[in-house]
């Protein structure tokens, strides 16, 4: 290998798996293997800072490359070609853990991404500029997690397991064909399928059986990271050796660049802007000075009076500013530094950034829902874009800017909707770009709570029953602005022994209906009820019954 060791940490992962292996041949409980979550989420965690370690090779691979691409063309492109194979089986055992899960629990692949999984875009290795979907497994919230017999009819009897062995032998050739076979004894590529492996009784074993057959699904999810990490640390070797062949000492640095590397550019109000500005190629004996104009495109010999001088150390200038005013902005900078000629030289770089308000976005994903026949309004929003470059779409229905809030907007659901997807489009650095969707549920509006004189049951006087003199709906706990029609109504009530009902339309009582109340004795029970009403989507709706006892 080339100058990569285990960090104690990936010591202390592997050895945590050697004891999950162990303890799956014994046999063990449900609640000794729960304990090996834990065990997951720190393979999961070194395997994330894994990706941050090659991310940097290949970072310093691209620098060298733009320095001297003649030299270093070779070596990159077997580097680029070890990320595409990486790529390749990480992707195919995600699949794997996707198609387990979604097999195991017996749902569609959109259900399998809302409750078990955690979405986020992140930047591809090998250019940061373009974003990528990474989707993280929750294994605690899967429920058959401690259940073996789909997990092993998805890798055994379907032969899952003898295509994975395949891909993991065949990553292995290609992966030591990049190295030049002088060198290929630096390197240790890992992922041996080829050992001897025994089940509990010492009897031999393959190993697919060994890995896949009678063991609990979060065990599999677990093996599956461990050989994510190995792939990672194979890939790790493999382009750590590919740049150390690189002879740094030979490159001539024909042109120097200014480079700004900002903490970020999208910044909460009252943060501060945090950069860093280095010279290229240059070592840490230089100490260049930087001149910025906040507000300015360029820096001229007719403007430099006004710049502030930030004063450089060990080849580096850390910018720091307070960030109190939202919006774009933008400053203009030089770098002065001093050539091995002794000359002074200027560099010019010009840089932007976005100050945002603090924002919140928290959305309960089972209760994503658009109601038929009422304006649902939706709010909007890609960080560190402005709300009127955005450009959303409907999949049914129609989506409209709201009246009373520009920014905003309304969306209308036909009844015969039962879902619809909202996505959103928005001009990115002079480009549209797709920005994503999310789904919603669409329902009726809920049936409201028929009431009089605001009760549905208990005690009033006749007084009080003649003076409400109308039934009135209700919606209890729904924040949305409705009315609902009473088209008719029955009322009942017992005289002299006898059952007496009485039906009008509308929501109110009949002039019969207030000389029954006006009768009526104390302790005496009214029943209002076969309730209709009338939606504002046009739905019909019955609803409940009030019961009230004169007092």
């Amino acid at each position: 290998m080339a100058g990569y060791k285990e960090t104690p940490r990936q010591k202390m992962i592997a050895m945590m798996y050697l004891v999950l292996t162990a303890l799956l041949a014994l046999n063990v409980s449900k609640q000794i293997l729960d304990a090996f979550l834990v065990v997951n989420e720190s393979v999961v965690t070194t395997n994330e800072i894994m990706h941050s370690k090659i991310g940097t090779v290949y970072d310093q691979f691209a620098q060298q490359y733009r320095l001297n691409p003649e030299k270093v063309g070779e070596h990159f492109d077997k580097a680029k070609l070890a990320r595409e194979y990486s790529n390749d089986l990480i992707t195919y055992i995600d699949n794997q853990m996707f198609g387990l899960v979604k097999y195991s629990e017996r749902e569609d692949s959109l259900s399998v991404i809302e409750n078990y999984y955690k979405v986020e875009v992140v930047p591809d290795l090998l250019d940061p500029q373009k974003k990528v979907d990474k989707l993280t497994l929750n294994l605690q919230s899967v429920p058959t997690k401690d259940k073996f017999d789909r997990s092993t009819t998805w890798f055994i009897t379907q032969g899952r397991a003898e295509v994975f062995k395949q891909k993991i032998e065949d990553f292995r050739i290609k992966m030591g064909e990049l190295i030049p076979e002088g060198y290929r004894h630096r390197v240790e590529i890992g992922l041996h399928t080829d050992e001897e492996y025994y089940n509990a009784d010492g009897k031999s074993q393959t190993w697919e059986m060994h890995h896949f057959y009678h063991t609990i699904l979060a065990a599999e999810i677990t093996i599956m990271n461990k050989i994510i990490a190995e792939v990672q640390t194979a890939e790790l070797h493999v382009i750590s050796e590919l740049f150390s062949e690189i002879t740094l000492a030979d490159f001539k640095f024909e042109a120097v660049t200014a480079k700004i590397i900002p903490k970020t550019n999208y910044i909460i109000k009252g943060q501060k802007y945090e950069a860093e500005v280095l010279v290229a190629a240059y070592d840490d004996k230089t100490n260049p000075d930087v001149y910025i104009l906040q507000g300015a495109n360029e820096i001229t010999d007719a403007n430099i009076s006004r710049a502030q001088k930030w004063e450089g150390k060990d080849g580096l200038v850390k910018l720091e500013w307070n960030a109190n005013t939202e919006g774009m902005h933008k400053f203009a900078g030089i770098i002065e530094i001093t050539n091995p000629e002794g000359e002074k030289e200027r560099h010019h770089f010009v840089h932007d950034y976005i100050v945002a308000p603090p924002s919140l976005t928290v959305a309960a994903k089972k209760m994503n829902v658009f109601y038929r026949g009422v304006d649902n309004p939706v709010s909007i929003s890609v960080p560190g874009i402005a709300k009127n470059k955005i450009i959303p779409s409907i999949s049914i229905g129609t989506i409209s800017r709201d009246p009373d809030a520009p920014s905003d907007w309304i969306v209308r659901m036909p009844k015969e909707a039962t879902k619809a997807i909202v996505g959103a489009s928005a001009e990115y650095e002079g480009q549209m770009m797709n920005m994503g969707a999310f789904e919603f549920r669409v329902k009726r509006v809920p049936d409201p709570v028929a009431q009089i004189a605001g009760m549905t049951e208990g005690s009033l006087s006749r007084n009080e029953l003649l003076a409400a003199n109308a039934i009135i709906p209700v919606m209890k706990d729904f924040e949305f602005d409705l009315n609902f029609i009473v088209t008719g109504f029955r009322m009942a009530t017992i005289i002299n022994g006898d059952w007496v009902p009485k039906r009008t339309g509308g929501n109110r009582l009949s002039s019969e209906m207030q000389d029954i109340i006006r009768n009526s004795r104390r302790g005496q029970k009214f029943f209002f009820e076969n309730i209709q009403a009338e939606g504002p989507d046009g739905s019909k709706r019955s609803l409940n019954t009030v019961n009230l006892t004169i007092n």
